[in-house]
């Protein structure tokens, strides 16, 4: 079954020009188009499009607020932003509104294609250069921060974390240990600062996602 696509750009042109290259394509189908952000909200609820292409930077409605309320309204569809706005605030914005792509109008036409099916699928896609920015920020910030906040802890307070993940008290902690109620508290509290969590959920969560501990099978 071809993948329904619905086109929003204010460039009558553009659009055009998308519609006639995704009409060779096997497997895509363009079954509207949109001049604007809230004719593509009209235009998802009675079109029932798979993917979205959606402009950034259009007259009227967001196209943040738009993805919202067609992923709200639809969240079967998917939203992949079509822009030349090379910028990583509209696709932070982007990704927070729900979109599942971000893709660069300057992209090769192959690029689009394997987006649109990739978002289709259930992924994500971003265009390279757009992955390269991520990329370079994250280089940044841990050159800015080169131990990750578990290296901060003792080898004691990453013992005890451990024991707190896997749902054991502090009086048990201390017991199996063979130390004080008042000692080990001491250590959560350290360990807790340190990773700046604040609640039991947050340090099961945190354990998780540090392989700590493992979600039983």
């Amino acid at each position: 079954m071809a993948i329904r696509t619905l086109l929003t750009d204010d460039h009558t042109l553009f659009r055009q020009g998308v519609k006639t290259l995704l009409a060779g394509e096997p497997g895509l189908e363009v079954v509207g188009e949109a001049a604007n952000a809230a004719d593509a909200v009209s235009q998802a609820a009675s079109l029932r499009p798979d993917v979205v292409l959606m402009d950034v930077n259009m007259p009227g409605l967001s196209s943040f607020e738009a993805t919202r309320q067609i992923r709200k309204e639809r969240p079967e569809t998917k939203v992949l932003f079509l822009t030349m706005y090379d910028d990583d605030d509209y696709l932070a914005e982007g990704m927070k509104a729900g979109a599942s792509g971000y893709l660069l109008k300057d992209s090769p036409a192959e690029q689009l294609v394997n987006a649109i099916g990739e978002v289709h699928r259930g992924g994500s896609y971003l265009s390279p250069r757009m992955l390269s920015h991520l990329v370079d920020d994250f280089r940044t910030r841990v050159r800015s921060d080169p131990a990750p906040r578990l290296r901060t802890l003792t080898r004691r307070e990453t013992e005890i974390l451990k024991f707190l993940a896997e749902g054991n008290s502090v009086k048990e902690i201390a017991g199996t240990l063979n130390l004080s109620v008042k000692t080990i508290e001491a250590h959560k509290f350290n360990l807790m600062r340190k990773l700046d969590i604040h609640n039991k959920a947050q340090l099961v969560q945190y354990a998780i996602q540090k392989k700590i501990i493992r979600l039983a099978d």
